[in-house]
């Protein structure tokens, strides 16, 4: 039965699933280079075709506005507008170009003034309210193309038309006055030049002014009639530029250009399905590439496989009678150069076992050797007989409460010691075994410092290991406020911070030196006077139960006074061993 775990299996499956990826991965990189490329040209063969677009426009509107530079300086430097010369010269231009329709001069009231050819006016033609006119009373002297738009001025002429319109000044029988000069332009000719342009089969171009009326479009109509519809908004945020529009359901190109000076916008719109055919062909040649290889390289990896994996099948024979309890069996398995290594560092490897099994039993015999010397040093003689020596004066002074109250926290502080053999307390039971020890030394050196202990509600049930706070108060009372004249203060704070058990012991006594500070944590500095457990034992013990990045931390200054900080997990269950979780 094949094993789904067996080395030659996961040699298969990975091996091929290496080569599919890279696979995968070379041929989304070759399809991208290639669609994005072939894109990237099609996007800009648009971009030439919408630019030689705009550019001829760009030239007709050149030419076209010098052609109407030509009619205002006739008009402007004639002496009289009703010179019958002037018309003349008019006509003569109107007749350079077969798509000018007509000329004209009006008043700013709209009356008519002159007109090329002469005809006459249509009633209703509201020309003061047609917005050639209007463009050219809000912006004198600028010459300005309307949208295109049916001639409805004179009678007879209904032509699609672009009004060139502009202020100017003009003389007539003799008095200087200003009116509107209008030019219209035969649309035809922008026709041309817009519709035969294509862009693939659908695509097309078309032309915005600068207030986002059309100027051209292929299906102009059917925009005006509600049946096609035009994102134009986007489009007027750009002078220049392509961007891609979703706005009709489909991706399509646009590519926008100005026509320069009249600021109108040849849009380009090429719909991208059209603009790259390779993809489809190419990501179905990616498709059965993957497909071969991956077939290719599983038969491959599997005769591989098999030949990697059989001296590696012998070499589990060998070992699994190690696993029945033979470690003096020796593993000699000959094969590639790495099941023979494997072999030797086997055998190398249970012969180190069985060094580690024989020290781990001294280990564990100088654990429980050190453990023993903890709880000998917690009755310590010299502690007790001076606890007693003070106890027996109090009471030769009559001061019974006061014994009372010693032999008391004697008596507390050594059944917290002992805790039944425990070596992991509550914070509760280990900060009132310092505070019994605190009451006692208190009585012993006659009231000479006084101290205080805060802690807070919610960890006074975590667990820590016992007796690492008097070993800390006994070198701040006999190393920091015994020496010293003055009246001495113990603060301890035990506190929680980020999921820590912080322990402050702050006493205001001498202080250390940075020598002193230094051999605090090496064993050199412990007290022959109380407990006999020195600061370097709690600092390991901590350690050894919590972790390397918890203990001890001194900070202290001469005639300043030292802190003690002690840092280790809140934790409120334990493991077996007397680990904590």
């Amino acid at each position: 039965m094949f094993n789904f775990r067996s080395i030659q299996f996961i040699i298969t499956v990975s091996f091929t699933l290496v080569t599919v990826i890279v696979v995968l991965i070379f041929s989304f990189l070759l399809y991208n280079k290639f669609a994005h490329t072939a894109e990237d040209n099609a996007a800009l063969n648009i971009e030439q075709i919408v630019s030689q677009v705009n550019y001829n426009l760009e030239n007709y509107a050149d030419s076209t506005m010098s052609i109407v530079q030509v009619i205002q300086d006739g008009v402007t430097g004639a002496g009289d507008i009703a010179d019958n010369k002037l018309k003349q010269q008019l006509q003569s231009v109107l007749g350079t170009r077969e798509d000018l329709v007509s000329a004209a001069v009006f008043t700013l009231k709209g009356q008519m003034e002159l007109g090329i050819p002469a005809q006459p006016m249509l009633n209703n033609s509201r020309l003061t309210q047609q917005s050639w006119f209007e463009s050219a009373l809000a912006q004198p002297g600028k010459m300005l193309f309307s949208p295109p738009h049916i001639q409805n001025l004179f009678k007879g002429q209904y032509k699609w038309v672009v009004s060139i319109s502009r202020q100017i000044e003009y003389v007539s029988h003799g008095v200087k006055q200003k009116g509107i000069l209008l030019v219209d332009v035969n649309f035809r000719t922008i026709d041309d030049l817009s519709k035969r342009v294509s862009l693939g089969k659908r695509g097309y171009v078309y032309i915005l002014d600068p207030q986002g009326n059309l100027v051209y479009h292929p299906q102009q109509q059917l925009i005006y009639a509600g049946l096609k519809y035009e994102n134009i908004e986007p489009v007027l945020g750009y002078a220049y530029g392509s961007y891609t529009d979703y706005s009709t359901g489909e991706a399509r190109l646009i590519t926008v250009k100005t026509v320069n000076p009249i600021g109108w916008k040849t849009v380009g719109v090429a719909y991208k399905d059209e603009m790259v055919t390779t993809k489809r062909d190419l990501s179905h040649f990616v498709i059965w590439s993957l497909v071969i290889a991956s077939l290719f390289v599983v038969i491959l990896s599997f005769i591989v496989s098999a030949a990697i994996t059989r001296p590696i099948r012998r070499l589990e024979k060998s070992v699994s009678r190690v696993e029945l309890g033979y470690l003096d069996t020796p593993i000699d398995v000959k094969g590639a150069y790495e099941v023979e290594r494997l072999s030797g560092r086997f055998n190398d490897m249970l012969q180190h076992i069985r060094q580690l099994m024989d020290q781990i039993i001294e280990e564990q015999e100088a654990k429980r050797k050190g453990e023993l010397d903890v709880l000998q040093a917690q009755i310590n003689p010299h502690f007790l007989y001076n606890t007693l020596n003070s106890v027996i004066r109090l009471a030769e002074r009559g001061m019974n409460e006061e014994v009372i109250t010693a032999i008391t926290s004697l008596s507390k502080f050594f059944r917290i010691s002992l805790s039944k053999g425990k070596n992991i307390i509550s914070l509760e039971e280990e900060l009132e075994h310092v505070r019994h020890y605190l009451i006692i030394q208190k009585i012993r050196y006659k009231d000479r410092f006084d101290y205080e202990i805060q802690a807070d509600d919610e960890i006074r049930d975590c667990l820590t290991l016992k007796l690492i706070l008097q070993p800390i108060v006994e070198n701040a009372i006999v190393h920091g406020i015994e020496p010293m004249a003055d009246r001495g203060f113990i603060l301890i704070r035990a506190s929680l911070q980020n999921g820590l058990i912080v322990l402050r012991i702050a006493d205001n006594g001498l202080g250390m030196s940075e020598s002193t500070l230094a051999r605090m944590l090496t064993g050199q500095m412990q007290s022959d006077h109380g407990s006999g457990v020195g600061v370097n034992n709690v600092h390991e013990r901590i350690r050894l139960y919590f972790g390397e990045g918890y203990g001890l931390d001194f900070e202290s200054e001469l005639e300043e006074g030292t802190t003690v900080t002690i840092t280790f997990p809140a934790v409120r269950e334990h493991l077996g061993e007397g680990k904590p979780r």
